[in-house]
């Protein structure tokens, strides 16, 4: 698929809004799911989720159902003590404690850390020291192109770049979570994601 040339408003990027709905075979046990799927929240007890292969069993993570190949934009609000924003291939390993079962610890994802005072970039253990994100997180991906791009999304819509990593993506990618420490994640509609111009 050709590539597209990158968007420079947040008109622009926000034409390329995907809908995104978090998979539940994928879903931790000591995560909870809302909203249509589309909210997830750290819960202290385990959650009774049937056995299936694609779960992870450690690490508090999540993946989408979407596996996207093209020119995509997304956003995300998050609140509490630390969240990762990723994506990842399907093949990620889901069972065990390792640093590859971690989105942004193995080659198969890339994934921005989130936490109040700070934050990094992380793919195959390679940290990188970024920009303090908002509670607010916008993610535009141009497969093709080879093209991952994390921004803050301030007031009135304001998008300011935290990171952007030009690589080879050999597979679809699934946007992914990890939710710790007490915390919350939503996934933004394009509706909702407009009202940011308003704030």
């Amino acid at each position: 698929m050709e590539s597209v040339p990158e968007p420079k408003t947040r008109e622009e990027f926000l034409k390329f809004s995907c809908h995104l709905t978090l998979d539940p075979n994928t879903v931790n046990e000591h995560l909870s799911l809302s909203e249509g799927n589309r909210k997830v929240t750290e819960t202290e007890e385990a959650l009774p989720y049937p056995d299936h292969p694609d779960r992870f069993t450690v690490y508090y993570q999540v993946l989408c159902g979407e596996a996207l190949s093209g020119t995509h934009y997304w956003e995300v609000e998050w609140t509490g003590g630390c969240v990762n924003v990723a994506v990842s291939y399907r093949d990620i390993r889901r069972t065990g404690d390792g640093v590859k079962c971690w989105l942004g610890g193995s080659e198969h994802a890339w994934s921005l850390v989130c936490v109040p005072s700070s934050s990094s970039v992380f793919h195959d253990m390679w940290e990188e020291l970024v920009a303090d994100p908002s509670p607010r997180v916008g993610v535009y991906l141009d497969h093709s192109a080879g093209i991952l791009s994390f921004y803050s999304i301030c007031s009135l819509g304001k998008m300011t770049l935290i990171h952007r990593v030009q690589t080879t993506f050999t597979q679809p990618l699934h946007p992914g979570f990890l939710i710790g420490d007490g915390s919350g994640l939503s996934i933004l509609t394009p509706l909702e994601s407009n009202q940011a111009d308003a704030d």
